[in-house]
């Protein structure tokens, strides 16, 4: 897999259809700071987002997409000056999926909201501005509005294989999102995905997740990037943030984090699979990244694993499954 399938399997994906907005007129909804990643599409209509934090408003035309990736309030509106209403009492009184607001229904939004049940959910969020915004036309565009009526047919109709069809749509919204992103100016672009958009950073980094149990030097990095030592330290620098075998000892932690909540493997076990030749080496580095040991680690987590799970079950990894809920 390439790095950004790495670390989109890492995380634990699940997607959920969020209940549709309906207005018109003059209209605003304020909406709490969302604990997930937020997804909007304009179906009908137009209107103005505003994102605590975000100085200018992203006006929003029918066929426009956006992603929200930070824990803000915000703001959908028809246009400035206008006194919101909260969206949790309004979207508690949806009908049939629908939350009305305003009067009339000149817009149209249908979403959908994104969880990472892993450790490793920084390393892809902490990447991306507070906001994503898919211009209508766009092939990503197309798309996702294709994605988000799959699925919407998906939940209503409820076919055979309904839930895992909805489940890999949902995956395949977020990878057109990133994909989007980083097809954009470079200039934009910050962390670990603008590495990904720079060859040498990706030859890289695709050698560190294709073999991340090799030690790897900065020296055999370069060569397999067919740059100089110097050249690949400086560009995997600014744009991951980190040195390249710091990035390494990270990407094997998240690694070993997952083994430790997957089964009963010993913590000598997971060491050697993720590149550590004993406990005690793999045990110094996880707590100097994590702040906590694996057998903290395993055990810490796996309480709460229990109390989401009361019947004993394990989580569900990889993509989990999609639903309609009532949220905006």
């Amino acid at each position: 897999m390439d790095p950004l399938e790495d670390v989109l399997a890492l995380l634990d994906t699940r997607g959920r259809l969020s209940v549709s907005l309906a207005a018109g007129g003059d209209w605003a909804v304020r909406f709490a700071p969302p604990p997930e990643v937020k997804f909007n599409a304009v179906r009908r209509g137009s209107c103005r987002l505003e994102v605590d934090g975000v100085p200018e408003p992203v006006l929003l035309a029918e066929g426009d997409c956006y992603l929200l990736t930070r824990e803000r309030a915000f703001t959908l509106s028809s246009g400035p000056d206008v006194a919101p209403v909260a969206a949790g009492p309004l979207f508690a009184r949806a009908e049939n999926g629908v939350a009305r607001t305003g009067s009339g229904d000149d817009v149209l939004l249908l979403g959908s909201r994104f969880t990472f049940n892993s450790r490793a959910r920084a390393l892809l969020l902490d990447s991306l501005p507070p906001v994503i915004h898919i211009p209508a036309g766009t092939s990503q565009a197309e798309t996702l509005h294709w994605a988000l009526s799959a699925i919407d047919r998906e939940l209503r109709h409820r076919d055979l294989g309904a839930t895992l069809v909805s489940e890999h749509l949902a995956i395949v919204m977020l990878v057109h999102v990133l994909r989007l992103y980083l097809a954009g100016e470079p200039d934009t672009r910050t962390g670990w995905l603008a590495g990904l958009a720079d060859p040498a950073v990706a030859a890289a980094l695709t050698s560190i997740h294709r073999d991340p149990v090799r030690p790897w030097t900065v020296s055999e990095l370069a060569r397999s990037a067919s740059v100089s030592r110097s050249t690949l330290a400086e560009r995997f620098r600014k744009a991951v943030g980190r040195a390249p075998q710091e990035y390494l000892t990270e990407w094997r932690i998240e690694l070993a984090a997952k083994r430790l909540l997957q089964g009963d493997e010993t913590v000598s076990a997971i060491a050697r699979t993720v590149g550590y030749g004993s406990e005690s080496a793999l045990s110094t580095a996880f707590k100097r990244v994590t702040g906590t040991s694996p057998r903290d680690y395993r055990r810490q987590a796996g309480g709460r694993c229990d109390a989401r799970t009361p019947s004993g079950g394990t989580t569900a990894t990889a993509v989990g499954s999609a639903a309609f809920d009532r949220q905006g």
